[in-house]
């Protein structure tokens, strides 16, 4: 078990499928029961011991910069991005406010209800950097809201993360949460790429794991998903 206390949230994008709910808004500033996407995730981190946050921006940053700034929980720092640079490219630009520490990294669109156990708590207390580049949460599809497709992942009883191969179907589904070593972005292209071929990398060395989330996933990708969050939150947790 090491301790990850610092963070990057991925912040940077348009928010395209969220429309029109980002016409004047990046969309981890889009609300859900009355608290921003950001605010979920940043609260989340704040009652795992996170003391470091990055945020990657591009879209209305200064919007971004002015709702955070009475922020007091945490450090954050912002990463500007002047062009797109995806979920791979984002994290490099920003790897130097790491350190060397492993990290999280968290989509800006993942709400989720905790099960018995936090599960960013979980995934502290399960990572190993000695043999891990990085561990992944997945949900169940069985509960997993607001996701369209047929799973990301297969995982064994060891942990291991694999691919899922051509015309079959996986129980997982990717939160868009992680730890990550910062080897894990070692010799990674320049410019804009995805972290998936980081993690074909580290899949091939039999380094990337993963730990199943006890509780509910919710991705609010879309207009319809912020909508289905909000009934279901609703229905959880009454005003």
């Amino acid at each position: 078990m090491t301790g990850v206390t610092r963070a990057m949230v991925m912040g940077a994008g348009f928010g395209t499928r969220m429309r029109p709910l980002t016409d004047d808004r990046p969309k981890p500033l889009v609300t859900v029961r009355g608290r921003t996407l950001l605010d979920h995730v940043l609260d989340r981190l704040a009652a795992a011991g996170v003391t470091l946050v990055v945020i990657n921006l591009h879209y209305r940053a200064q919007m971004v910069r002015d709702h955070l700034a009475a922020r007091r929980d945490m450090e954050i720092r912002f990463s500007m991005e002047e062009e797109i640079l995806g979920t791979g490219g984002g994290v490099v630009k920003a790897l130097p406010h790491f350190e060397g520490e492993s990290f999280f990294i968290l989509n800006s669109d993942s709400v989720w209800v905790e099960g018995y156990h936090s599960a960013l708590s979980t995934m502290q207390r399960l990572w190993e950097p000695d043999r891990m580049d990085g561990l992944l949460l997945l949900a169940s599809m069985t509960t997993a809201m607001g996701y369209e497709g047929r799973g990301d992942f297969l995982l064994d009883v060891h942990g291991h993360i694999s691919r899922v191969p051509e015309l079959t179907s996986s129980p997982y589904a990717y939160t868009g949460i992680q730890i990550a070593d910062p080897g894990l972005f070692a010799d990674a292209p320049e410019g804009s790429f995805s972290t998936n071929i980081m993690w074909d990398r580290a899949i091939a060395k039999n380094r990337l794991f993963g730990t199943r989330l006890e509780g509910v996933w919710i991705h609010v990708g879309t207009p319809e998903a912020r909508d289905d969050a909000e009934r279901y939150l609703a229905r959880l947790m009454p005003a």
